[in-house]
């Protein structure tokens, strides 16, 4: 056995971290019921990686599927989420605010405010909005469904869940992407 091999062994089980590579992976997959779901993973260890995200698709009737398979039917957006609890003022002038800033996109939820940018214009308009004093809940480059699903069997929606969840469990992945309609 080399030499190098016998040192990398030893360093991994002595917990060694400076030789860690890290690789951002991407799996996308059908969840029950036709449901997209995009899996984005940062790990060390792609093999088990890939055993977990495909074992959470498994144990919940889905499939992986192949790359690009699902993203088709996402776009990759900046989103910007304002509550509307902590922004007091009026929605028309939060619009301009940010419309001027470059953001492509203005909604009013429930309980929210949802504006959303192009993936590069997303720190810019955020610096804008910040600047006029406006406080944001959260800020993010995210994927955004095209269309979404609505499930009404409750075993599929048992099911989604449990991929859901044991996705979520998994260390190794940063986010999870669907267009269930919840």
């Amino acid at each position: 056995m080399p030499n190098d091999t016998i040192e990398r062994g030893i360093k991994k089980a002595a917990g060694d971290v400076g030789n860690v590579n890290y690789e951002y992976v991407t799996y996308e997959g059908y969840g029950p019921s036709g449901i997209a779901i995009i899996v984005d993973a940062l790990t060390d260890n792609k093999n088990r990686t890939a055993a977990n995200v495909r074992s959470a698709f498994t144990k919940g009737n889905g499939n992986i599927g192949t790359p690009g398979c699902v993203s088709f039917m996402f776009d990759k957006k900046g989103q910007i989420i304002i509550d509307k609890e902590e922004y007091e003022a009026d929605a028309d002038e939060l619009m301009m605010t940010a419309l001027d800033a470059g953001a492509e996109d203005f909604s009013e939820e429930e309980d929210s405010y949802e504006i959303l940018t192009d993936p590069d214009g997303l720190e810019e308009v955020k610096k804008a909005l910040e600047d006029a004093g406006i406080p944001l809940a959260s800020a993010e480059v995210t994927m955004i469904p095209q269309n979404y699903v609505d499930l009404t069997d409750e075993t599929a929606i048992k099911n989604l869940q449990k991929t859901l969840d044991l996705l979520d469990d998994d260390d190794d992945v940063q986010a999870v992407y669907h267009n269930w309609n919840e």
